[in-house]
């Protein structure tokens, strides 16, 4: 039986959604490598500089939108949690990225859709199904190889005690981003607009982070300053494709290729920083994806009949 023309046109628009998310997967990739390149710096200094691009590229956005800079009524605690907790996310994740591999700094932020899923369950009232807690015990299965504890890999020729502290900094990350992620959506929920959200977000944690910055402020070279901004213009790229992939098609039909990033960032380690994960630090990534392919799965009813209840989905930030 021939395929309908409204069947090619879906299919279409869903390739082209995977196409995008795989430019956003290697765009972030890119931002970890840069972040990394920077080298020992306040991680304050490195956030700020992130946002900064993101702030400027927002705000041109909403001017030329029909409702300007306008906030809808309601939004504005939803707001504050979403900037508070984002801001915290990326401050954790920079300072693994800067501590250890890029490639498990990016896996450990990937846990953030499982965290999402319990945050859900609080803040939106949603209750996840006994499938959806398996894809999230599967993930911290997956996360004990990346972390490496030592009351479980002590014996291991790769268990590194350097490694345990940024690399729990990267799973708290990951947990705040979740909930930054759940306020997110309760957001769009309410009917706010994306462009909003990151212009709010991005303006906050500037703000918020000049304090930081004075009180710990370093000197930088003019290349970590370049760093820095390559930083913030690589995390534009990735927040454009990724809205842009996500306009094509929903998040739950393809955001499983979001995880590309993972790959990006073993090889652009490898590639320009030296940097090789070891056995169980892989083995960490595929327990990882595997869940989140599970999610995937069961997101799109493959897997069981699809029930209400958060989705384990990664959310444009």
């Amino acid at each position: 039986m021939e395929p309908s023309k409204n069947d090619s046109a879906v299919s279409n628009q869903r390739k082209k959604g995977i196409v995008c998310l795989i430019i956003s997967a290697f765009s972030f990739a890119v931002m970890g490598l840069f972040i990394s390149l920077a080298g020992e710096m306040p991680v304050f200094q490195k956030a700020f500089f992130r946002n900064l691009v993101a702030v400027v590229m927002s705000i041109v956005l909403l001017a030329r939108s029909p409702e300007k800079f306008k906030i809808r009524k309601g939004s504005l605690p939803g707001l504050i949690a979403r900037a508070g907790f984002g801001t915290l996310g990326i401050l954790c994740n920079f300072y693994a990225i800067t501590k250890i591999n890029i490639a498990d700094a990016m896996i450990l932020n990937k846990l953030s859709p499982f965290f999402a899923v319990i945050a859900s369950i609080i803040i939106l009232k949603e209750i996840a199904n006994v499938r959806q807690w398996i894809a999230i015990v599967i993930a911290l299965i997956g996360a004990l190889f990346v972390v490496k504890p030592s009351f479980l890999f002590a014996n291991a020729g790769t268990y590194d005690s350097a490694h345990i502290i940024p690399a729990l900094i990267g799973i708290f990350g990951g947990i705040v981003a979740g909930i930054a992620y759940t306020f997110l959506r309760k957001l769009r929920l309410q009917g706010e607009r994306g462009p909003v959200i990151v212009a709010f977000f991005s303006g906050f944690s500037c703000l918020i982070l000049i304090p930081f910055i004075i009180a710990t402020f370093e000197p930088i070279t003019p290349l970590q300053l370049f760093y820095c901004f390559m930083t913030g213009v690589a995390a534009c790229f990735g927040q454009l494709f990724i809205t842009t992939a996500y306009g094509f098609c929903p998040a739950k039909e393809i955001s499983v290729y979001d995880y590309s990033t993972v790959i990006f960032a073993a090889i652009l380690g490898m590639l320009f920083l030296g940097e090789f994960p070891d056995a169980l630090s892989i083995l960490g990534y595929v327990i990882i994806v595997a869940a989140s392919v599970y999610a995937y799965l069961i997101n799109n009813g493959i897997i069981g009949r699809k029930k209400d209840g958060p989705a384990a989905e990664e959310t444009v930030s």
